[in-house]
Formats: C-alpha cells, structure tokens, sequence
C-alpha cells in the first residue's frame, strides 16, 4: 500500500493536468496507480487539499486545485481562462442606485464573484453571490462609471 504523501501528490497530479468531474474517475485513476482508498478517504484528501469543483466550459463541473497550489500560478494560461470563465457566464449588468447587479448562467456567479474580488480595486468593497446573480457594492465614493471601468477587467463589458 503506498503512503498518504504520494496518494495527495498524486491527487494534486491529477487534477491540475487532467479535467476530472467525479470522484469515481479519481478513484479509478489512483486504483491504476496503486492506491487503495474508500470514497470517503478521497474526500476527506480533496477536502485537506482544498480542491474545489467549479463550472467548466461546456456546463459540467471539474475538480480544481486552490490558487496558490496550482502550479500554473498566476501565469498568462490562468489569466486566459479566468476571463474566458467570466465571458461565458456573463450574461447582463444593471444598477440599483450605487450598486451593481450582474447576471450570470445558473452555477456561474460564485467563480466570476470570487474573481471580481481577486482583482477588485479600491472601487470595490466586495460581492455577493448567489447561484446565478451577483451584487456588487462599491466603496463610498465611487462612482457607476468608475465601478464600469473596474468590472470590465474581469467582465465583458464596454464603459
């Protein structure tokens, strides 16, 4: 049987190389590697691991890993597909007095929101995200158009 250490490389190995969507795809890749573990092992690792499942492109959910393990970093491909990830589920934006509310496709809005505050400037205080709508709440002070301007970093829109 191998030990913890290399199952949780491997795990790590796996996902940031191969699109994964389900634990039984892992489990059925770690069993021809040699490893030997329940489900519920392999959840207690992604949970240790902070692997996360997230929207892909095509309307599924992948494993991914947190930022800071991924060993793309913060590399030109990551930056790519961040705005990709935005540009397909962006769907509209409208305000209510200072506030913005953005429109996303269903299961889309907590990645886009998360992204939003990633790179959120001084314009923004923060988001919050339900399933497919985000509230944006900008710092006193800031304006609709200041807050256009910093949101088209990470949405597709013209301000």
């Amino acid at each position: 049987m191998k030990d913890k250490g290399n199952r949780l490389k491997s795990i790590r190995k796996y996902v940031s190389e191969q699109k994964i969507s389900s634990q039984e795809e892992l489990l059925q890749l770690l069993s021809e590697e040699g490893f030997i573990l329940t489900q519920a092992t392999l959840s207690r690792d992604l949970k240790q691991l902070k692997i996360a499942k997230m929207p892909d492109y095509e309307g599924g959910y992948i494993y991914v890993l947190p930022e800071e393990s991924s060993p793309l970093g913060k590399t030109a491909r990551m930056k790519t597909q961040e705005i990709h990830f935005a540009a397909t589920g962006f769907l509209s934006i409208d305000f209510c007095g200072p506030f913005a509310v953005v429109k996303t496709k269903p299961a889309f809005a907590g990645g886009i929101a998360a992204e939003i505050d990633r790179r959120s400037s001084k314009n923004i205080l923060g988001t919050i995200a339900g399933d497919d709508t985000i509230l944006v709440i900008p710092r006193e002070g800031t304006d609709r158009r200041k807050l256009l301007r910093t949101l088209s970093e990470v949405l597709p829109i013209n301000h």
